[in-house]
């Protein structure tokens, strides 16, 4: 079994920073693409960032040069890095992991969710 744990969730004012953590464990053969996803109250989840496995980066246009997604495999760890919060980004947090486990094959993991409030 394949687990992924997030940590760093909280209350900030705007224009604060705050900083998560996806951390994997398990059965884990193989590590592909890690992303970031949000989800407003009453909303879908949607993409905030993803990083492949060779390090390219794409982010969402809201959170462009304010947030920073990184990896560490050996860590089995994506990080995001958030700066110069908005209220608007207040959401519950999701990480996802692109991970090869024990059936050979590749599977899409979430996380459990952090929650994210921006007060103004």
């Amino acid at each position: 079994q394949v687990q992924l744990v997030e940590s760093g969730g909280g209350l900030v004012q705007a224009g604060g920073s705050l900083g998560l953590s996806c951390v994997a464990s398990g059965s884990i053969f193989g590590l592909n693409t890690m992303g970031w996803y949000r989800q407003p109250p009453g909303k879908q989840r949607n993409l905030v960032a993803r990083i492949t496995k060779d390090g390219s980066v794409n982010y969402t246009e809201s959170v462009e040069g304010r947030f920073t997604i990184s990896r560490d495999d050996a860590k089995k760890t994506v990080y995001l890095q958030m700066n110069s919060l908005k209220p608007e980004d207040s959401a519950v947090y999701y990480c996802n992991q692109e991970i090869k486990d024990s059936t050979g094959w590749y599977g899409s993991y979430w996380g459990q969710g952090t929650q994210v409030t921006v007060s103004s």
